[in-house]
């Protein structure tokens, strides 16, 4: 039983540290940002991400159109400079910088 129990304990706790690692960072998203579409946007990420509030930025996450929002928002962004593994990360920095958050991005 105890040998049960270790092993259902241990394969939680590995599971939880999985799913933490594999979850989007606002920070890398920032950092891509910065990176990637400053340039083409012609603002920082504090603007880009105060177009929105909270709820709209997870309505368009939701109904799959973020990257679209993200090319309306910057039209000198194409489809082709957005890669599909930076939109979680870029969501996650938009969601945590909205118009009403209350935070303030350093970008």
């Amino acid at each position: 039983m105890s040998k049960l129990l270790k092993i259902v304990l241990a394969s939680m706790l590995i599971l939880g540290v999985a799913s933490t690692t594999a979850s989007a960072d606002a920070v890398k998203g920032q950092k891509l940002f910065i990176k990637k579409f400053k340039k083409a946007c012609g603002f920082n990420g504090a603007k880009f991400a105060a177009k929105h509030s909270q709820a709209e930025w997870e309505e368009i996450n939701a109904n799959g159109k973020f990257k679209e929002e993200l090319m309306k928002i910057c039209p000198n962004v194409k489809e082709s400079d957005i890669k599909d593994k930076w939109l979680p990360h870029i969501y996650d920095f938009s969601y945590e910088y909205a118009n009403d958050s209350g935070n303030v991005p350093s970008c």
